[in-house]
């Protein structure tokens, strides 16, 4: 390290979650605790996923509720479009259960009817 220079430590530790891997304090969310959740699934987030990440918290934001799997792509239809709300395009971006992992790395709860 140069002399004078100082640099701050970057923060390792990831906020604390569920057995599940919601996080615990939502507030503690921000894109880069995203980036580790996202890891965790294992999931390297594209602008596409942004904009999953995004919505839904718009959409927790604005409602208090998350969606279960039907309402979720009915959402992202009316505000996004028919090409992303579908079942197949949010399935490409998060497989297996989109809901449940655009929450996950949204920093919201766990959705429900998720297993």
């Amino acid at each position: 390290m140069l002399p004078g220079l100082e640099v701050e430590p970057i923060n390792t530790q990831s906020p604390p979650t569920t057995e599940d891997g919601f996080l615990l304090d939502a507030a503690a969310w921000d894109e880069a605790v995203a980036r580790a959740l996202a890891a965790g699934i294992p999931l390297l987030l594209t602008e596409a996923h942004w904009e999953i990440v995004h919505f839904i918290r718009s959409y927790y934001e604005k409602y208090r509720h998350l969606p279960n799997n039907r309402m979720f792509v009915k959402a992202v239809q009316r505000t996004l479009g028919e090409a992303k709300g579908n079942s197949r395009y949010l399935n490409a971006l998060f497989a297996g259960s989109p809901v449940k992992y655009a929450c996950l790395v949204a920093g919201l709860p766990k959705p429900p009817g998720c297993m």
